[in-house]
Order: structure tokens, then C-alpha cells, then sequence
């Protein structure tokens, strides 16, 4: 009887010790404060590459520093701001210019980053910033444009648009011409919109092919109609994110918004025909999952995720639409999210990229799509992670979405910067 009461005792006594000790365990921070540091412990200079490598001002870099900004006005943090800074600062120089930016090759991919530009002008009132800014605004003046008025996806890519280019460049254009009262831009905004749906959206499936070719010359596309021949999910999710980051810019009475709003409204039904059922999660060819060779995909289901539940934040997606998005994000957190013994936090399943056309030439078949290798850490789908990791944090804890920049008090905002030091690790 003695030995039963010590044994009971001795559990009971274990037992509370283990909740005392639950009780004062740290709780573990969000998913994106964890993956953005071990994302800012590997990469601290914001250089995405090896060491001594090329590195020059590129797209791969923008989506990653629009998942930073995501993770700084959710933690209001600044060592994720200097880590901006210091990442962009690599590139500007004193007087404006940027450095490796070569404008003759009119890359839309190379617009991105200028939604950089515009939020450290507006947090440290540089000037380099503007100007490097207004730069990149009268390169989309300039950018060549089909006959329809459409732009062109780069310099090399006559006649053509792609669904990857209007996340490089539309949500710059609209934040741009909103912050310095160019509202005549917003009618070229939604023309670049309009032009991309009615050409490139499949009336069957009501999704979008991945490129149009409105001179119907590329072997890509087809001789009627000029589109590609298949449904690419990042493609489709840089659209996606392309409309919730430009819609809120718009001008309330501008009719373009509307139109706008009808394109998002009308693609999410189409994307959740195609979620896999199992998984929650995307497929790299969308329509055709399952089928030999095809992979779920780690970034087009982030940029899914973030689009829908930003929609729904902003009041533009019925609430309803929150369970396809809750579905795909605990996919990716299934699926594509590890954790090493360290604590380090890894995204997997990532295509490292797919165009159309070029050389070695790309047909945009079935076969080159899912012959796209996956990579883990890509800064593309880390980015996408890092953003909609921060709108499902936002909706659990009831935040408002993303502070409007202009509200930031910018002499906090120096004060911050001088003390901070992106190098430090942040904890993981």
C-alpha cells in the first residue's frame, strides 16, 4: 500500500512538474518570423547567392523583400526593415541610379523591386529612393507594347505577355501613380488587365494560360488564339497576387477597380475546382493533377493562399472562400515546411522558374512544364511562404490588414534603422 501511495505520489509530483514546466516554455514564434530568420541567417547581406557569385537587381530578390516587408509590418520589428534596406542599399546609389539595371532590355521582371523603392523613400524620406523609383516608373512609360496596347514581356519577347509580368510591374505602377498623383495611369493599369483575361482565360476551366502572343507567331502559341498551351500555377498565382496588390491603390470611383475585382472574384471558384482534395495544395500544370511527371508545387500554392485570404481581409472575396485557403496552407506547412536540428526553418517543392520561347527554346508543353526541377529555399517560394504565412496570422489574431507606409512616423523609422543590425540573429 506504502510502495502504491510513493508511486502515485511520485506521478503526481512528475505530472506537475511537466505542467509547470509547459507553462513557462516559450511559446514558438509564427512561421514567418522563423522562416524569415533562418532566411536572413543565410543570407545576411541579402546577396541570394553564393559567395563571390554574380548578383545584380533582380525579380528573385523583390518577391523575397515583399515577404520581409510582410514580416516587418506584422512584427513591426526593425531589424526585418534594415534587412530591406541594407539588401536594396547594395543596388542605389547616392544620386538615384541603380546599379546593374540595364534599361535597353525593358524587362518587366525588373520593375518589382521598385515597390521597395517606394516603401524605404516613404519610411526614411531619402531622396535616392524617389528618384531611383520614378526611374523604373518612366521605364514602363517606355516598355514596348503589342498592338492592342499590351507590354510586352521583355525587350526579346516580341508581341507577347505573360501572366509572371503583371505581378513584376502592375502593383509598382498602381502604388506609384497613387503616391504621386499620376490617376491617368490607372486606365493603361487596367487595360494591361483587361487585354491578359480576354485573351488568356480558357471559358471551359476559367483559368489562365500562361502566355499570350498577340502576333500568333511563337510556336508556343496557338495559331487561333494565340495562347500557350497550358494552365502554369505560378503563373496563375503571380496573377493572382498582382490583382490584391493593385486593387487596393485604385482610386474608389476609378471603373477599372470594378473590373478588377470581377477578374479575382471569377478566378477563385476556378482555382478551387482544381485543389487537390487530398493535399489542399496546387499542382505545377493545374488542370491536371495526378497525371504522370505533374507535382504539387510549393509557390503557386503559397501565392494561392495569400491571395485568397488578403481578398477576403480587404473586404474583396466572401468569407466563405477562407476554407480553400485554410486547406491549401496546412498543406504547405505539411508538405514543404522543415525543420533542421537547429531550428532551422526550410521551404521545399519551389520550380526554379519556366518561361516561354528563348534558348534553349521552351514549348510550353505538358512535358517542359513538369520537367522543371524543384529546389528548396527558393527566394520565390519563400517570399510567397512569407506572405501568406503573415495574412494567416493576421486573420487568427484579428490584425488589421498591412498599415498603410505613409502613417509610419519616419523620424521612429531612422532612429530604428541607426540601432538595428540586420546581421543579428533575430532567433529562430
Amino acid at each position: 500500500m506504502k510502495i502504491r501511495f510513493r508511486l502515485l505520489s511520485a506521478f503526481l509530483c512528475a505530472g506537475l512538474a511537466a505542467t509547470a514546466l509547459a507553462q513557462t516554455k516559450p511559446k514558438p514564434q509564427p512561421w514567418s518570423q522563423r522562416m524569415a530568420n533562418s532566411a536572413i541567417a543565410r543570407w545576411p547581406d541579402g546577396r541570394l547567392v553564393p559567395a563571390g557569385a554574380r548578383w545584380h537587381w533582380n525579380y528573385d530578390l523583390g518577391i523575397y523583400l515583399e515577404g520581409m516587408d510582410a514580416v516587418w509590418s506584422e512584427t513591426e520589428n526593425p531589424r526585418y526593415l534594415a534587412y530591406i534596406k541594407k539588401s536594396v542599399d547594395q543596388f542605389v546609389r547616392p544620386d538615384g541610379t541603380i546599379a546593374t539595371y540595364v534599361a535597353s532590355e525593358h524587362q518587366l521582371d525588373n520593375i518589382l523591386m521598385g515597390r521597395q523603392l517606394l516603401l524605404l523613400y516613404r519610411v526614411t524620406l531619402n531622396p535616392k529612393y524617389a528618384k531611383a523609383a520614378t526611374f523604373l516608373y518612366h521605364q514602363l512609360q517606355q516598355q514596348p507594347r503589342n498592338a492592342d496596347g499590351g507590354f510586352w514581356h521583355k525587350e526579346i519577347y516580341p508581341n507577347q505577355m505573360w501572366l509572371d509580368g503583371f505581378y513584376m510591374a502592375e502593383p509598382f505602377y498602381a502604388e506609384y501613380a497613387a503616391s504621386f498623383s499620376h490617376p491617368e495611369a490607372f486606365k493603361d493599369i487596367t487595360l494591361q488587365f483587361h487585354l491578359m483575361y480576354e485573351h488568356a482565360r480558357d471559358p471551359k476551366t476559367g483559368l489562365l494560360y500562361h502566355g499570350w502572343d498577340q502576333s500568333k507567331k511563337q510556336r508556343w502559341a496557338n495559331k487561333k488564339t494565340g495562347d500557350s498551351a497550358e494552365f502554369w500555377g505560378r503563373a496563375m498565382g503571380w496573377y493572382m497576387m498582382a490583382l490584391v496588390d493593385t486593387i487596393p491603390n485604385y482610386p474608389a470611383e476609378d471603373p477599372g477597380r470594378k473590373e478588377l475585382l470581377h477578374q479575382l472574384q471569377q478566378l477563385v471558384p476556378a482555382l478551387a475546382r482544381v485543389q487537390d482534395p487530398k493535399s489542399g495544395l496546387w499542382w505545377e500544370v493545374l488542370n491536371k493533377g495526378g497525371e504522370r511527371g505533374n507535382y504539387l508545387e510549393a509557390s503557386a500554392s503559397c501565392m494561392f493562399v495569400y491571395a485568397i485570404v488578403r481578398g477576403v481581409r480587404l473586404g474583396y472575396l466572401p468569407a466563405s472562400d477562407l476554407a480553400i485557403a485554410r486547406r491549401g496552407y496546412a498543406g504547405i506547412l505539411s508538405h514543404f515546411v522543415h525543420v533542421g536540428p537547429d531550428g532551422d526553418v526550410s521551404l521545399s517543392g519551389t520550380a526554379i522558374g519556366a518561361g516561354l520561347g528563348g534558348h534553349p527554346y521552351r514549348d510550353g508543353s505538358y512535358a517542359y512544364y513538369v520537367g522543371v526541377k524543384t529546389r528548396v529555399n527558393d527566394p520565390k517560394g519563400l517570399g510567397a511562404f512569407l506572405l501568406a504565412s503573415t495574412e494567416m496570422e493576421s486573420l487568427k489574431s484579428g490584425k488589421p490588414v498591412r498599415p498603410d507606409p505613409n502613417t509610419v512616423d519616419p523620424t521612429l523609422i531612422e532612429s530604428q534603422l541607426r540601432d538595428a543590425n540586420p546581421s543579428t540573429a533575430v532567433g529562430r
